[in-house]
């Protein structure tokens, strides 16, 4: 039995140490928001917060995961409700596929940088996107990071 603390609640599964987090999510805790993209780390779709930090979780093994606080995108409102707010203000999405890594490593970035540059994000985000929004992506990270600042 492992024991996982996903967006506040802790979670009690019967898995191997090895599963990848990404199948424990989706398949036992029913937290589909966290998408299945390449398996070998390199597009991004599977990011999730792990102690505050993206971790890519199709190739994190749930053993790795035990006793940390990790955050998928169905909890980032609690987390961080500007960066959503944002990214439906900047009309981000087109096809969607990618967005909750894209969110999660956005709200990494944030967490660490409130008023990241271009090449900030750049290198935060590193996430694949095939329709290629990038630029509102960009735009939508940095109008959250206004917001977060303007809070007192």
């Amino acid at each position: 039995m492992i024991s996982l603390t996903v967006n506040g609640v802790v979670h009690t599964v019967d898995v191997d140490m090895s599963t990848p987090l990404l199948w424990v999510l989706r398949d036992h805790l029913g937290l589909t928001g966290t998408k299945y993209g390449c398996g070998i780390e390199v597009c991004g779709a599977c990011t999730v917060l792990v102690d505050g930090e993206a971790e890519r979780s199709c190739d994190m093994d749930v053993g790795e995961a035990q006793g940390r606080a990790i955050t998928t995108v169905e909890g980032l409102s609690a987390v961080l409700p500007a960066l959503q707010q944002a990214w439906i203000a900047k009309q981000v999405p087109q096809c969607g596929y990618c967005q909750s890594g894209m969110l999660m490593a956005a709200a990494a970035l944030l967490q660490q940088n409130s008023n990241p540059s271009d090449a900030d994000i750049d290198d935060a985000v590193d996430n694949i996107c095939a329709c290629g929004t990038y630029q509102r992506i960009r735009a939508a990270i940095h109008s959250a990071a206004a917001a977060i600042r303007s809070v007192p």
